[in-house]
């Protein structure tokens, strides 16, 4: 949601006042994209700000992998298009640049019947990234998500007509009473992991349709060329992050990692800030962090509307990255993209370096196959990747490298690609999302409808944060 949207109908609760002053001092819980966003726009305007982060690195969700010297990789938030236009300006003003997604040549998809092996049957080339099946009745379920889409309202999607029946409906019972072809029930829940990192009996159809209206449009967010995933961070995206925490310590701003929030409290005239190391005081605090870990800190007074609820879930993404000494599927004129029916590798995507090499092909488990990946021992978890990765390119050697980041797992984000949204939420929860808290103020990509789960809608939410309270 950006500055200048509010929320509609959010309710403030009377029990804590909030401040009618812009603060002289802030605490930004959280140093993901979205906290050193509001952290460095609250210090840069004069705002004493301390930003405490739970990890013992920034970045949230953008975590970077060096597979070589000096060659970096994603191992979180990665991609960005066109109309990611605060994300652009940021990278700009960090005097960052974009490297294109590489996307040349023949695409590899194994959506048969794996014969009882696991493999999800033979693999075939095809040139492009459509798959291997029925055309019509693909082109049917991509209509009837582009009609659910553009049927949300994407400044509030709890008002949304019919928004009541569409949120108690899960993903998976709108495809069994809606897609007849087998083909098109194949394909559903693969497109629903590559999308959103979600398993289809978790979410419910008014977040599924709300997701891609927010995110630009199924076409848009399904696009590398023109599309949401048309370009990456030149270096990785964590690099963004670590270029706005020098930008906060530079303006005067405290930054201390390793340090989890336990408690809000607030009274007022302050807030207090505690963790396992000590107390932080300031005129106001933002909390960046994911609803299912805002809604574990302690708050005093309590919150009115709580940030999760009892089917809000995590987003079911492992993502993990095989290095080899060069792209070798390139000289076999392929792309590296592959699409797959079975686990553990639902898709995969060519991640080489711009600089060429090393080669880097990652791949994405996701939905509930990342549960089941996630459970196994390491060496099993190499073993089955690499295999089901030589099946999709024969011509593949012997890795120089390989890492897994288990994000299902990840304590202080608890799910990637965002949070996911389960029957009811965006019924209880959306009117409060951005609600102000007294004296606190919520941020992440979680509270943003414009790119929700994105880069973009983090640093938006982060934006939006300061603003709130740069014009208190």
């Amino acid at each position: 949601m950006s500055a200048a949207t509010p929320s509609p109908a959010a309710p403030r609760p009377a029990a804590v006042p909030r401040p009618t002053a812009a603060p002289r001092s802030a605490v930004v819980v959280g140093a993901g994209a979205a906290g050193l966003t509001a952290a460095v726009e609250l210090a840069e305007r004069g705002v004493r700000v301390t930003v405490l982060e739970a990890r013992e690195r920034v970045g949230g969700r953008a975590r970077g992998i060096e597979v070589a010297p000096g060659r970096w990789v994603d191992a979180g938030a990665a991609y960005l298009g066109d109309r990611h236009t605060e994300l652009h300006a940021l990278l700009s003003a960090c005097d960052l640049k974009t490297a294109p997604t590489e996307m040349v040549g023949a695409s590899r998809f194994a959506l048969g019947a794996d014969g009882g092996d696991g493999a999800g049957g033979p693999a075939a080339t095809t040139d492009g990234r459509f798959p291997p099946l029925n055309a019509v009745a693909l082109g049917d379920l991509f209509e009837q998500l582009e009609e659910l889409a553009a049927a949300v309202r994407p400044d509030a999607p709890w008002l949304t007509p019919d928004a009541g029946r569409l949120d108690a409906l899960t993903a998976a019972d709108w495809a069994d009473r809606q897609l007849a072809h087998p083909d098109a029930r194949l394909f559903f829940p693969l497109f629903l992991g590559e999308m959103m990192a979600a398993d289809p009996a978790k979410v419910s159809v008014l977040h599924m349709a709300f997701y891609l209206r927010s995110g630009g449009g199924l076409r848009y967010l399904n696009a590398f060329a023109g599309g949401a995933q048309q370009d990456r961070v030149a270096g990785g995206a964590h690099r963004l992050c670590e270029r706005l925490a020098r930008r906060l310590l530079d303006a005067g701003g405290v930054l201390r990692t390793a340090e989890p929030v336990l408690a809000v409290e607030q009274s007022d005239a302050e807030v207090t800030v505690r963790t396992p190391d000590g107390s932080y005081r300031a005129e106001a605090a933002v909390v960046a962090v994911p609803p299912l870990l805002a809604d574990a800190i302690e708050y005093r007074p309590g919150l009115p509307v709580r940030r999760a609820a009892s089917r809000t879930g995590r987003g079911c993404a492992v993502k993990l990255h095989l290095v080899f000494p060069e792209p070798v599927w390139r000289a076999h004129g392929l792309s590296g993209w592959s699409v797959n029916a079975a686990g553990p590798l639902l898709s995969t995507v060519d991640d080489t370096p711009p600089e060429g090499s090393p080669g880097v092909l990652t791949g994405f488990v996701t939905g509930a196959e990342a549960h089941r990946y996630a459970a196994l021992p390491p060496a099993e978890q190499r073993a089955s990747a690499l295999d089901q990765a030589r099946r999709l390119f024969p011509m593949l050697p012997e890795p120089v490298g390989f890492h897994l980041t288990d994000w299902v797992n990840e304590p202080w984000s608890r799910g990637c690609y965002a949070a996911l949204f389960g029957p009811g939420d965006w019924s209880a929860l959306g009117p409060t999302l951005t609600a102000p808290h007294g004296r606190v103020r919520f941020a992440g990509t979680e509270t943003s409808t414009e790119f929700f789960g994105l880069l973009e809608g983090a640093i938006r939410s982060g934006r939006r944060a300061a603003a709130d309270l740069l014009t208190t």
